[in-house]
């Protein structure tokens, strides 16, 4: 009896041993996993010590499994980059954690290379990399994790070839490489991933061919290539994506004609082809793709005509410029309005614009004629400029009798309940057109019409205006020149001016960072095209809050070229002062010889008042006189709004304003150009920055790269005139807002 009940007691011990064994083991591990996060210093006020195996549990961004392993570490803009000590990637020890199944250290500002631990997490599915500052290589061991349904490694400094092993990843779903210095061919292996939805290798240095294999991915919705090195022609296999919502191969170098199997992409809502070397004709077959809302061949080598299909389309002139040789066929006028079928699967703003009525069509169709029959601004001719109060009426392709009775009409004659504003030579008016659109009507009272420099401003804007087209720069419709009355007639931008927003405490705070940054720079591009791509140049003159105007979606454009003139090169320039006080380059005071760098200098207050949320004429005086101790970046920034935490957006905060810096030198020639700025913008997402809070303004004032180090444009150097910007100036700062009109 005591042999059996012995021999039931070892039976009962070696039962239980492996289940002790196996507890141990998972007890070691997780005491492994908590040491790790410890050490990482990335958990502020966590506890010091992991005593308790299931504590680290509970640390944000920790998710464990029932036995207190770690599967998910998920810390999205977590504010890591904040600890200085622990930037490095590599510190971070990831082979303690062989359950891990997703990892998000996305905006974290983390440095270093990608280290080689994570290629054996091998339960990984989700790998989210992106908008830090790691450089090095997209290494070759990541290809190992062939559970990878996400990968995410965009904005980085990555700079290298794209593993061709990433073929073997064959549950990705989303792959995402942009923004980064990619460089080398497109590997053919990508078109072995049967379930990728989601393809993003834009912004890199990509070259040769797009791969043919990409048409096997059968299943993907967005394809974006654009910003590359990509050469050769665009594959006829892409046709086979049917599933394609998004398809974007925009500048790169790439040739040949569009191919007609695109018209197969029947589920396209957006589609990129500008600013490549496309020669040949628009195929009929685009016209088909119906659910199509952007649609963009601008600056190619278009020709021929544009198909009378595409007036079933909802779109923009803009959007085709850059094709001198691409003519306009009348049959788009004639177009009928498209026809609205299954209305339940049509998104409510595609519904909006697809009700746009023939008038409107009509007026973009006469746009898209006098652009196309124009391949540079100065052959561009406005007849009838000359004639003294004639009886002109102009609305692009439209009957001028029947549209100047519509505007009366919709503004009952210019009643004052109409009226939205008064500028330096006119009001402006709201009329809604029997269409439905909505212009805005900026009209010279007929006293003023009589004035010989407010007659001049007028004729000049549209004269101006006329010639000029950029999504950043507001859009004319037409004109009257009439003996009773003149008025232009513009886009509608319901959101009012900059100055106002920027006064409206809730408006101000829908006016995000983000938002702001995109304002700054499309205001950038539009003084860049103005001064570069117009020739001869044009100078704006009046630059400021007041004059940049906002759509619904708070993009910006520039409005008010009353002022504006042409810059005669090899001339002295001189004008009588014209601009809004406050915004005026200093050297206008005593010179009076405008130039581009004028522009420049109202553009760096526009931008300073932008972050600052109001005119910066304190800072600007504080800054002439030399303070003592450092400006403090973060406490000039807008209030109103939380400090950004995302190192991006810090990064570009810090770019902006060290621009707005160079643009306000008292010297004007150690300003940095308009395209330099553009330029400037582009190279800085690849540029490191440190938190906000240890950012002094006057760590920014030197030259911004690639103009640091060199001189300016008479010989002295930019890092000696930096600290002598408004001397001249701030004392004279008004303290409200003042615009002068003069004539040119």
């Amino acid at each position: 009896m005591d042999v059996v009940c012995s021999g039931v007691v070892l039976l009962m011990i070696l039962a239980v041993a492996p289940v002790a064994g196996a507890a141990a083991k998972e007890s070691a591990v997780n005491l492994l996993e908590a040491e790790a996060l410890r050490k990482s210093g990335w958990w502020r006020g966590s506890s010091a010590t992991a005593t308790n195996i299931s504590a680290h549990c509970q640390w944000y961004g920790i998710v464990c499994n029932d036995v207190g392993s770690v599967t998910e570490i998920l810390l999205s803009g977590y504010g890591i980059y904040e600890d200085l000590t622990n930037l490095e990637l590599t510190n971070f020890s990831f082979s303690s954690f062989r359950n891990l199944v997703r990892l998000d250290l996305s905006g974290n500002g983390l440095h270093g290379a990608i280290p080689d631990q994570i290629g054996a997490l091998f339960k990984l599915t989700y790998l989210d990399l992106s908008s830090n500052y790691l450089y090095g290589e997209l290494l070759s061991s990541l290809v190992n994790l062939t559970q990878l349904a996400h990968l995410d490694v965009s904005s980085n400094w990555i700079e290298s070839l794209i593993p061709p092993g990433i073929g073997n990843l064959t549950n990705l779903v989303a792959l995402d490489l942009s923004q980064n210095s990619f460089g080398g061919r497109i590997p053919p292996t990508l078109g072995q991933l049967p379930y990728l939805t989601s393809l993003d290798l834009s912004n890199n240095i990509l070259n040769g061919t797009i791969p043919s294999e990409i048409g096997n991915l059968q299943n993907l919705e967005y394809l974006h290539l654009g910003s590359n090195r990509l050469t050769g022609q665009i594959p006829p296999t892409l046709s086979n994506l049917t599933a394609l919502g998004n398809l974007d191969l925009s500048s790169n170098q790439i040739s040949g004609s569009i191919p007609s199997e695109i018209g197969n992409l029947t589920a396209l809502g957006n589609l990129d082809l500008s600013s490549n070397q496309i020669s040949g004709s628009i195929p009929s077959k685009i016209g088909n793709l119906k659910f199509l809302e952007y649609l963009n061949f601008g600056s190619n080598r278009l020709t021929g005509q544009i198909p009378p299909t595409l007036g079933n389309l909802t779109f923009g002139s803009e959007r085709f410029d850059g094709n001198p040789d691409l003519h306009y066929t009348s049959a788009l006028c004639g177009a009928s309005p498209p026809v609205m079928k299954n209305h339940r699967h049509h998104p409510p703003y595609y519904i909006i614009r697809l009700g746009v009525s023939l008038l409107v069509l009509s007026l973009i169709g006469g746009l898209v004629l006098y652009i196309f029959r124009k391949t540079k601004v100065k052959k561009v001719e406005v007849e009838l400029m000359d004639n003294k109060h004639g009886d002109i009426f102009r609305i692009w392709n439209y009957d001028g009798q029947m549209a100047y009775e519509d505007i009366i009409k919709a503004t009952n004659d210019f009643d004052v309940s109409y009226c939205i504003g008064t500028g330096g030579y006119g009001s402006v008016y709201r009329a809604q057109l029997p269409s439905g659109k909505v212009v805005a009507l900026k009209k010279l009272h007929r006293l003023e019409g009589e004035n010989p420099n407010f007659d001049k401003s007028f004729r000049n804007e549209a004269d101006m205006l006329s010639k000029i087209r950029h999504r950043n720069i507001v859009k004319l419709f037409g004109f009257c020149l009439h003996k009773r009355c003149m008025f232009l007639i513009y886009e509608y931008m319901d959101r009012g001016s900059l100055f106002c927003i920027l006064r409206d405490e809730t408006e101000a705070v829908e006016l995000d960072w983000i938002k702001r940054v995109n304002l700054i720079k499309g205001i950038a591009s539009a003084l860049s095209y103005l001064h570069y791509d117009c020739d001869p140049p044009i100078i704006h003159r009046d630059v400021s809050s007041n004059n940049i105007l906002l759509n619904s979606k708070l993009e910006a454009t520039l409005s008010d070229f009353g002022t504006a003139r042409i810059l005669v090169l090899d001339s002295s320039n001189q004008t009588v002062i014209a601009g809004t006080f406050g915004y005026m380059a200093p050297e206008l005071a005593y010179t009076m010889v405008v130039t581009e760098k004028s522009d420049v200098y109202s553009f760096g207050v526009v931008v300073l008042e932008t972050l600052f949320g109001e005119h910066p004429r304190e800072f600007l005086s504080c800054i002439s006189s030399q303070p003592n101790g450092p400006i403090m970046l973060m406490d000039l920034l807008d209030a109103r709004l939380p400090p950004p935490t995302n190192p991006l957006v810090v990064r570009n905060l810090v770019v902006a304003t060290a621009l707005a810096l160079d643009c306000v030198n008292a010297n004007p020639k150690c300003r940095p150009t308009m395209q330099q700025v553009v330029n400037r913008f582009e190279a800085g997402r690849r540029e490191p920055t440190r938190p906000l809070h240890t950012i002094a303004v006057n760590q920014l004032v030197s030259p911004p790269a690639p103009l640091r180090d060199q001189t300016c444009a008479d010989g002295t150097s930019s890092l000696s005139t930096v600290n002598e910007f408004h001397v001249d100036i701030a004392a004279t700062l008004p303290s409200s807002n003042f615009s002068i009109h003069a004539s040119t």
